[in-house]
């Protein structure tokens, strides 16, 4: 398994005081043939200068000439990636230090091209919010088309099996629209185990107001995965109703 790089993209923008965190949750794992990938949008804080203070030749560090959003930012990452795995990972959300190792040999083992794991929520102090967020054991087109259950900061997919993904310039559910590309190829398979932790932000789309949030969910179906009109619709307000399903028998609250 020493052979395998990961690719392991990382947009940001204005995450100054969160992105230490996260870039030192990558050096820390387990499994070290690893590259890091930012892209800076155009980030108006301190991002230059923490991301700076890293001396380690595995991050690449990229900046946009001007602001371009996070779908067309991951493009750029996905497009500058050099490993047999990609791999997700926010510039506010953090990684427990044997995911790479675990996920890897979790889809080897297994023969799998397509895998997520478990997670945890945290606040912008990184305290625990005490919820565990799991998901289907297999997550097949349709269940993906119903909802989507991989988090961003959990899946892993074989760029040999995948390719190159590239996606349509959407503001939101930006990685939701890479997991509807990549299920049309493969099932997503669980590793039933906490290897993150999620950030809630007081402005993050999880705060959406339900208007905003059906609005985004029709724009990914209509524009990004060209569904027609009434199909984008419907697909919208089914995939609002499986988060409701989603909250209730996927999430759960740790005593």
């Amino acid at each position: 398994m020493s052979g395998d790089l990961v690719s392991i993209i990382m947009p940001s923008w204005n995450t100054g005081r969160f992105i230490a965190e996260s870039i030192e949750s990558v050096r820390k794992q387990t499994y070290q043939n690893w590259e890091l990938i930012i892209v800076d949008d155009c980030s108006t804080d301190n991002t230059d200068e923490v991301v700076g203070s890293f001396h380690d030749d595995r991050i690449r560090y990229l900046k946009n000439e001007k602001n371009c959003g996070a779908a067309l930012t991951r493009n750029r990452a996905i497009r500058e990636a050099r490993g047999e795995w990609i791999a997700f990972l926010d510039s506010d959300d953090l990684w427990a230090p044997e995911k790479l190792e675990k996920q890897l040999r979790f889809m080897k083992e297994n023969g799998y091209v397509f895998s997520y794991h478990d997670y945890v929520k945290i606040d912008e102090a990184s305290q625990p919010l005490s919820i565990y967020v799991t998901g289907p054991e297999i997550v097949t087109k349709r269940k993906m088309y119903n909802y989507g259950y991989p988090g961003c900061l959990t899946f892993m997919y074989s760029a040999k099996a995948f390719g190159q993904i590239q996606i349509k310039d959407i503001k939101k559910n930006n990685d939701y629209a890479i997991l509807l590309k990549l299920c049309k190829k493969a099932n997503c398979y669980l590793l039933p185990e906490n290897l993150a932790q999620y950030r809630i932000r007081k402005k993050s789309i999880s705060h959406d107001k339900l208007s905003k949030k059906l609005k985004s969910h029709y724009d990914l179906f209509h524009f990004c995965d060209e569904r027609c009109a009434p199909a984008a619709l419907w697909f919208a307000c089914w995939n609002m109703f499986y988060g409701i399903l989603k909250k209730k028998f996927y999430e759960k609250k740790i005593v």
